[in-house]
């Protein structure tokens, strides 16, 4: 699948014992650990979709813990992740934020807490007892931006980095939790008498697909994402329980189009409206769409049911309300579109053509197809 690139509630508010309606974006409530001196906030910007948490907190540490806890409940294995940046330079280097997974919501509970610290330790902290001693796994990474917590049953894997580096993983094994668990965003500020804050953007709770997924064949679902190329700030616009394929950006940026169980549609970023984009006979469409560079024509690749089903390539209008022009011809092989030329003249394509798969491109008004290479591999996506 293609990505967009700029480069999308009953929800709990929990503190002090006391819930309130509160819009805490994915997670459930908000709530102060281990009676700290201060009180924390947990703030989610829906704009933005950034949250903001300020707490205090003596430490998270021994046989008990004090900080700010934005949290959910998941069962089973999850992957979580967050860009986590602090909020000013900080009174304590030992100040931390990250994500945490809890049996209970008790002081003294067992736990599992992904950290990055204000002095730029990083490390992956652990109570295997409940009031038992804080032991870590610490990280060669120093300061990161990125925090990934991933449960893999009894293992815990702690993924961070700086935006565009790698990843740097450390593990923990035979680290034995409830299968359903507290998660969510924390912050301690190592001092009980000062309040630190941070925020989390491109927050995303993933829950790992069954053992027995096979793709292309089961799907499950998809978010309609921009990102911000220079900031690597995302924006999730939609979220669908079908596949989200390949979304196309229309020249004026006004409007995404994209595929979903084989019909094109519109994504209207002012008012976020979706409309279906008529591409008449054409439903059997595969991801493959693209706009010309002038953005007048829409390339489509819809399965013929005149031909077997096999993949032909097409074009129409790219406001739709016409019917598409068969360009490659019936029993040639299947293809599969992929580009224009910068003319609008022709067609790249992937083509089975005498049974292996090479890049092609075909004339528009002729048909006739040029062959561009000839490998025993599969060559995909020009």
């Amino acid at each position: 699948m293609k990505t967009a690139i700029l480069l999308p509630i009953f929800i709990l508010f929990f503190q002090s014992g006391k819930v309130s309606a509160q819009n805490m974006g994915i997670f459930d409530g908000t709530t102060a650990i281990g009676n700290p001196k201060i009180k924390g906030t947990a703030t989610f910007d829906t704009e933005n979709q950034t949250y903001t948490l300020s707490g205090a907190g003596t430490n998270m540490w021994f046989g008990q813990d004090e900080f700010q806890y934005l949290w959910t409940t998941l069962q089973g294995d999850f992957i979580l992740r967050a860009t986590v940046h602090f909020i000013g330079k900080g009174k304590d280097p030992h100040r931390k934020a990250g994500w945490i997974v809890r049996n209970n919501l008790d002081a003294n509970s067992k736990h599992v807490n992904a950290s990055t610290h204000g002095d730029g330790l990083t490390s992956l902290q652990y109570r295997a007892s409940l009031g038992g001693l804080t032991e870590e796994v610490k990280s060669a990474n120093t300061s990161p931006t990125i925090i990934q917590l991933e449960r893999r049953g009894t293992t815990y894997i702690m993924s961070t980095a700086v935006v565009g580096e790698e990843f740097t993983q450390v593990e923990l094994t035979d680290m034995d939790m409830d299968n359903e668990v507290y998660v969510g965003l924390y912050i301690c500020s190592h001092n009980p008498s000062v309040l630190e804050s941070a925020t989390f953007s491109n927050v995303r709770i993933i829950k790992p697909v069954d053992p027995e997924f096979t793709p292309y064949r089961d799907y499950i679902g998809s978010n309609l994402e921009v990102m911000d190329v220079e900031t690597g700030h995302r924006e999730i616009l939609y979220q669908s329980a079908h596949s989200i394929q390949a979304p196309n950006w229309t020249p004026d940026g006004k409007r995404l189009i994209y595929n979903s169980k084989g019909h094109l549609y519109n994504y209207d970023l002012a008012t976020h409206g979706i409309t279906p984009l008529n591409t008449g006979f054409a439903v059997n469409n595969n991801n493959d769409h693209v706009l010309t560079f002038d953005g007048s024509l829409l390339g489509i690749s819809n399965h013929n049911q005149e031909d077997n089903r096999t993949s032909a390539l097409y074009y129409l209008p790219s406001e739709g309300d016409s019917l598409p022009k068969m360009v490659t011809k019936p029993g040639v092989g299947a293809s599969y579109f992929h580009g224009w030329s910068p003319d609008n003249k022709k067609m790249l394509f992937t083509g089975n053509r005498n049974g292996a798969y090479n890049i092609f491109s075909v004339d528009l008004k002729s048909g006739k197809e040029t062959q561009l290479t000839d490998l025993p591999t599969l060559d995909d996506g020009p």
